[in-house]
């Protein structure tokens, strides 16, 4: 959370995204050397939604020009397709992820965005590797559907656990 944000003035300040993110897991130890994890997320963007302008004039929604408390709760009644379009706000992944002895990891994952809400679909697979505090993982994205910017995008990232660095 934050003040708003302006690229040229202050007039024009835009909101920050915040986020509201809330998901289960499911983790089943299948051994002392197999596990595997299930995982739900669903994740609402807390800014006002665009009204929608006549002539200038707001005639569906709610003026977006507000404090960032009042945009963060605002966000959850202001959409101008009402509750429908608040629901639609809503974006929801999904993913599975398997461990071997905590040092070898596969996963697989699904991302969904509605249409009128940027239509991002989109399938990820990936691989994770873990030796003693070093970890490099990586992800491959696969669009559903339409074309999209991250299409055939490829993702690394390299982690050190600093808390075993000091155990070992």
């Amino acid at each position: 959370m934050g003040n708003k944000i302006s690229y040229t003035d202050e007039i024009n300040a835009d909101f920050i995204p915040i986020n509201l993110r809330l998901g289960p897991s499911l983790n089943f130890e299948l051994d002392n050397y197999n596990e595997i994890a299930l995982m739900v997320d669903f994740n609402k963007l807390m800014v006002p939604t665009p009204p929608i302008r006549e002539d200038g004039e707001i005639v569906a929604g709610e003026d977006p020009d507000r404090s960032v408390i009042s945009g963060m709760f605002g966000s959850f009644t202001d959409a101008p397709g009402g509750f429908s379009e608040e629901l639609n706000e809503i974006t929801i992944s999904a993913g599975a992820e398997y461990w071997y002895d905590q040092q070898f990891a596969l996963r697989a994952g699904y991302f969904h965005e509605h249409e009128s809400k940027g239509n991002r679909k989109y399938f990820t697979f990936g691989l994770g590797l873990k030796y003693n505090v070093f970890g490099l993982d990586f992800s491959y994205l696969v669009p559903v559907g339409q074309r999209n910017p991250l299409e055939n995008s490829m993702r690394f990232s390299l982690m050190f656990d600093m808390e075993n660095l000091w155990d070992n």
